[in-house]
């Protein structure tokens, strides 16, 4: 398909230099036909955000990712399918987790999906199509890695769900399944979660750490401590809300972050997950560009579809 036959979120700068195949942008590299690779799915919805509190606007994240990621410099060769978004209409969050589920799980037997919020209630979304897809391969054990200053496990009320509630709602279902599952929260913000969260996280053998224990000095034990962690799972779920990182590079987020963790300690991590060669399911969540200033959340946010992609895929070292 030609760039002018593109959404306008697909397109970008198209370097006129040869050879050719040394100048691809990741606009040139999408295709809306399913074919084997990575899949991008867009979860536009902020209800579960709104439901918790926060400031509406998530929705447009996934074509604001999009359209910050167009023009990143990409491997020739990498391509990507992208399967639109699904919206959500009124205060229909339930039946459009159950539908983006089904999205995920059909895209699943192409390759990985790379899921775009929304707000963080689309990890439940996406999280329900792996689980599906596991059903088909027992005996894997799932590993939920989340960059966050939350740990996203409060309990539902009424029924209903939230942008808090998706790793508590992903952790329940793994019980009723029978599936192995470990959950990992890295980046948490102690002050942002409440005593009853961290003992719920205590209670279920959550591996925690605070955004201030993730610093220069301690990264390479950090990195060795994370590397374990992936020789205990089969399948990684990797999942991250942009509001882990610091305030100065993501304002454009529900929940800015007073501390955070900066991209510079974040991406090392995020890279050697991707390069475990496990990764099954990524979530991108919580941009609200409503909220953003010149960009910068939106572009943090298509590094780190970069980085975990061509990690993933070996093009980095």
């Amino acid at each position: 398909m030609s760039t002018n036959c593109l959404p306008a979120h697909w397109q970008g700068r198209i370097d006129q230099e040869q050879p050719a195949e040394q100048t691809t942008r990741l606009h040139q590299c999408i295709r809306h036909e399913p074919a084997p690779g990575w899949q991008l799915l867009g979860f536009a919805c902020d209800v579960g955000v709104a439901r918790n509190q926060g400031r509406s606007g998530a929705a447009a994240g996934p074509q604001a990712i999009r359209h910050a990621a167009a023009s990143l410099a990409w491997p020739a060769g990498l391509c990507l399918t992208d399967h639109g978004d699904l919206p959500v209409e009124g205060d229909g969050l339930e039946a459009a987790q159950q539908a983006f589920g089904r999205r995920v799980a059909q895209a699943l037997d192409y390759g990985p999906v790379l899921a775009l919020g929304g707000g963080h209630e689309t990890a439940w979304a996406s999280g329900q199509g792996l689980l599906q897809w596991l059903k088909n391969h027992p005996g894997l054990r799932l590993g939920i890695l989340n960059f966050d200053a939350h740990l996203d496990l409060r309990q539902p009320q009424g029924g209903q769900g939230s942008s808090g509630t998706p790793f508590y709602q992903l952790l329940q279902a793994c019980q009723r399944q029978n599936q192995p599952v470990q959950y990992a929260c890295l980046g948490l913000n102690r002050w942002a979660n409440t005593a009853l969260l961290h003992q719920r996280a205590r209670d279920r053998g959550v591996w925690m750490v605070e955004d201030r224990h993730i610093r220069e000095g301690r990264l390479n034990a950090l990195r060795q401590r994370l590397r374990r962690w992936l020789a205990t799972v089969d399948v990684l779920h990797l999942s991250i809300d942009l509001d882990v990182l610091p305030t100065w590079e993501a304002p454009g987020v529900s929940a800015p972050a007073a501390h955070g963790v900066p991209l510079a300690l974040l991406e090392p991590l995020v890279q050697l997950a991707a390069a475990s060669g496990k990764l099954k399911l990524a979530d991108l969540a919580e941009l609200n560009p409503q909220l953003d200033i010149d960009h910068r959340t939106a572009r943090a946010a298509a590094r780190l579809l970069a980085v975990l992609v061509q990690a993933q895929e070996g093009l980095l070292k």
